[in-house]
């Protein structure tokens, strides 16, 4: 196994039917030849991966998308202009070779060009479509560092690039594009602000359609998550904790006007809802790494990227 950008020994193993760990913008990858079943199906073996659960094809670039649904909407090509290279993964109707195994036996399939340059390079060198989760094990906290996808996953995976840490740290959001209106599926790296302003209109949040993280029970530590809405709240279970057992994460700006015990271990405290989302999936795998038992989870306001940073709070509270 590499950690180090060698990407000919990447596109070689994804050539042979391999799995390649690299880095987008949002979260790292675990990608397999999206045109090949054998390699598809051992990528949700590896993952543990329900095999109804859609995974999404990574494209090098914009035009591409032709050859993977059977109608391009003018809507479609307008979010791609505009959120692409980007952390923003499109649903249309599958063209009819585009591998079942992909989409999860789904006639529709989720794409998306990351912005990340060795992510862009790989695609490029590969001269074809990778289908990528996150590399990590299926439900668990998502990683954002080539260590992290070491620690997970081992030997299961040929080759890791390691491209740093990844600047976003939740994963794209997930625009439905089948229907008589654009839906959101997943909330993610593109905010509803964002698409409002393209689209004219904030779109709706959620439907039917299955898309990756739309389970109730996903992106856990073994740390129990416990929700905190108001300071109060977090005051009270902050002299409840025992020493070690406890940590927590918040804005700073809420976490400052309280004097937490000393029985709490501070994981993050974000400036920002951007930084929020930056440093949770890193704050929930140090807890685990520090052995603590519950993580109090400050919801942040639900503007820009604090609403996707709460979709994820909130499903990582859900357990397992």
């Amino acid at each position: 196994m590499s950690a180090a950008p060698n990407l000919d020994r990447a596109v070689m193993a994804l050539q042979r039917g391999g799995l390649v760990a690299f880095p987008t913008e949002t979260v790292y990858g675990l990608g397999a030849d999206a045109t090949n079943d054998d390699a598809l199906a051992h990528l949700y073996a590896v993952k543990g991966r329900p095999t109804d659960h859609p995974v999404i094809v990574h494209l090098g670039v914009e035009e591409s998308i032709d050859a993977w649904v059977t109608v391009v909407p003018e809507v479609a090509r307008a979010l791609a202009a505009r959120f692409w290279p980007g952390p923003l993964t499109l649903v249309l109707d599958a063209a009819p070779a585009v591998s079942r195994v992909a989409t999860g036996g789904l006639a529709t399939v989720g794409l998306r060009v990351p912005d990340h340059p060795l992510a862009l390079e790989l695609l490029a060198a590969f001269g074809g479509a990778i289908a990528a989760p996150s590399a990590n094990r299926f439900g668990r906290v998502s990683p954002t560092t080539a260590d992290a996808v070491v620690r997970d996953l081992g030997t299961d995976v040929d080759v890791v690039l390691d491209g740093g840490g990844c600047p976003v740290g939740v994963e794209s959001t997930i625009v439905d594009l089948t229907g008589s209106e654009p839906r959101v599926l997943r909330l993610g790296g593109v905010t509803l602000e964002a698409l409002a302003d393209a689209l004219g209109a904030v779109p709706p949040v959620g439907g039917t359609t299955r898309a990756p993280g739309g389970l109730a029970s996903h992106y856990a530590p073994n740390a129990r998550v416990v929700l905190v809405e108001d300071v109060d709240t977090l005051r009270g279970e902050s002299e409840r904790a025992t020493e070690g057992a406890v940590g927590v994460i918040g804005l700073h700006a809420e976490l400052d006007v309280i004097d937490l015990s000393d029985a709490v271990t501070t994981l993050a405290t974000p400036a920002s809802v951007t930084e929020y989302a930056h440093v949770l999936y890193r704050s929930l795998r140090e807890a685990d790494d520090l052995g603590i038992e519950v993580v109090l989870a400050v919801v942040p306001p639900v503007e820009g990227l604090g609403a996707a940073v709460g979709d994820r709070l909130r499903r990582a509270a859900a357990g397992r």
